[in-house]
């Protein structure tokens, strides 16, 4: 429903005459609304099954009057149909001479859509492609998604902000005078300016905003829940970044409109949250730009479209707080210690022997003069953490702060190791994503849960068998395993010294 709403100028609604408004016509109509459809007709189906009665054609046309007008719908066309007798559909039904409305293909073929309104707006274009054929030539190509365009119009290129005007129109039937929103076009500028896939060129004097933080409605499409924390590819237009959502602000009852608290969204469920990109990405609102606004959410790692959504608003934080430039940098700080920057992220189950090989490491780097800052998942969560419990959104938020504050130490030019069992592969993708190229390391150690258990140091694992330990990764939640690790230890050959030994020959020269 989503999917193809997302593109139509029209949506026909149907109900059962038997049944009459459903939940499903409410959840059908309200996201027709959302999106922004402005034609809608009510079909009312399967007349021949009550004897084309207008009295219950009547009752249905105003119960969803009612329901229509509470949600901000403001005008339809309704209309008494058979599909399976074909009254009404292409020709005007005898059963109903009561009717006097238009068959539904005469409706639609009649009805009036606005083309000229995207037109209207200020002209945007996200990069599809960098179009270079050879030396002689260089051009960005996209869908015009607003607006007009011309040679000679100033533009700008967002994110960024360089200016330049264009040169040139180029489709594959040749050169244009004027581009309008709809069309697929190549645009040559007059200036050798920095403009790549997922860039945005807007009209100069009238460009969108760039974000990070914003308030979205979420339509989630997933089996499994949307989990609070969690980073998800976030891709709008050409544009795609990681994002995480954060608990729902409320979610909608599509029956009485009433905004629910909620803490999740479940299948099919609506509801409003904030969501946070990695970096800032172009936008306009939903309802000014729907190629601007309209996002989806992709599951890191099954790629599968979990959610889609749109744009209200960029956070007024996101306005106000700018990141301050300082002179001197993490190049700058790693230099002083004659070293490369790096976070050795230790991975594995518990007892599986993370922060003891942690530790050996630590010990070997210290011995060559390495400045180093070792983070333990437990001792982490006596201070900075000690808020959070081992549910799959506290665990996620638990490796979101672990990987902030990584990241921090990496800036001050300090090989970083964590020993955190961070069971989920997109929240070490996360920290991943959050580190320049290399600098991060992930370290595999790998235990057989059997034999982790059989050590069971802590005695955790035989709380967990007994219930008194909920959401215990290994035997109530899961452990996601990382699929190509950068280094693998295998703790049941090797000891703690000798996979340390292993690790530091791996991970040398640190300079």
């Amino acid at each position: 429903m989503v999917t193809g709403a997302s593109t139509a100028d029209l949506a026909v609604i149907l109900i059962d005459a038997r049944k009459g408004v459903l939940t499903q016509t409410k959840r059908h109509s309200y996201l027709a609304h959302l999106i922004g459809i402005k034609n809608l007709v009510l079909a009312i189906n399967k007349m021949d099954l009550i004897g084309y009665d207008k009295a219950r054609y009547d009752a249905i046309l105003a119960d969803y009057t009612a329901f229509a007008q509470s949600i901000g719908i403001t005008a339809f066309t309704p209309m008494p149909i058979s599909g399976f007798k074909g009254d009404n559909i292409s020709l005007k039904s005898d059963n109903m001479p009561w009717y006097d409305g238009p068959t539904l293909m005469e409706h639609l073929e009649n009805v009036e859509v606005s083309v000229d309104e995207d037109q209207a707006k200020p002209f945007r274009m996200g990069v599809q492609w960098v179009n270079r054929p050879n030396l002689d030539f260089r051009g960005f190509s996209g869908q015009i998604a607003s607006g007009t365009v011309k040679p000679g119009d100033a533009i700008r290129v967002l994110p960024g902000g360089k200016t330049s005007t264009i040169s040139r129109i180029t489709t594959l039937g040749g050169d244009l005078d004027e581009a309008v929103a709809g069309q697929s076009v190549t645009l040559s500028f007059a200036d050798e300016i920095d403009c790549s896939r997922g860039n945005v060129i807007a009209t100069a004097d009238a460009p969108p905003e760039a974000s990070d933080q914003f308030e979205a409605t979420i339509v989630w499409m997933d089996d499994a829940p949307l989990t609070a924390g969690r980073a998800y590819w976030l891709k709008l237009g050409t544009q795609m970044v990681s994002a995480t959502v954060k608990e729902p602000k409320y979610q909608v009852n599509v029956n009485t409109m009433e905004h629910l608290a909620a803490k999740t969204l479940e299948l099919n469920a609506i509801g409003v949250a904030e969501v946070t990109t990695d970096r800032a990405i172009v936008f306009e609102s939903y309802a000014d730009n729907h190629t601007l606004g309209g996002f989806i959410l992709i599951d890191k790692i099954t790629n599968a479209t979990v959610a889609a959504g749109m744009l209200h608003f960029s956070l007024r934080r996101a306005q106000n707080v700018h990141w301050q430039p300082t002179d001197i940098g993490r190049e700058t700080h790693a230099g002083l210690k004659n070293q490369k920057a790096r976070v050795l992220w230790f991975t594995g189950l518990s007892g599986s022997g993370k922060s003891t090989i942690a530790n050996e490491v630590e010990k070997s780097l210290n011995l060559m003069n390495r400045h180093t800052f070792l983070l333990d998942g437990d001792n982490i969560r006596h201070g900075l953490n000690k808020d959070l419990g081992f549910t799959e959104a506290d665990r996620i938020e638990n490796i979101r702060r672990v990987g902030e504050v990584a990241k921090l130490m990496a800036d001050a030019g300090l090989i970083v190791l964590t020993a955190f069992i961070s069971p989920f592969r997109a929240e070490r993708d996360m920290v991943r994503s959050m580190l320049p190229e290399g600098e991060f390391i992930e370290i595999f150690v790998d235990t057989p849960l059997e034999v982790a258990e059989a050590r069971d140091v802590k005695g955790l694992y035989k709380k967990a068998r007994a219930g008194d330990l909920k959401n215990f990764t290994g035997i109530d939640s899961p452990y996601e395993a990382p699929l190509d690790a950068d280094i693998r230890v295998n703790t049941v050959k090797m000891t703690p010294a000798e996979a340390a030994e292993y690790i530091v020959r791996q991970i040398m020269p640190l300079k």
